[in-house]
């Protein structure tokens, strides 16, 4: 199976959470690293996104 790359716009929608946010959470550990396609272009593993969204889901529900 092929891996699919999300742009920012489709990860911001995803997750509702603004650039700033997507990378700040980033920076700090908690939030997929992005892949780099070129000298100015990053995208995101759709899988990497859908495990977080789903640990995200998990944890809201325990706490």
């Amino acid at each position: 199976m092929s891996k699919v790359l999300e742009k920012l716009p489709e990860v911001s929608r995803r997750t509702s959470l603004s650039r700033s946010m997507i990378y700040l959470l980033m920076s700090r550990g908690q939030f997929p690293q992005s892949v780099k396609l070129s000298e100015r272009a990053v995208a995101w593993d759709s899988e990497e996104i859908d495990k977080w969204i789903s640990e995200r889901a998990k944890q809201s529900r325990t706490a």
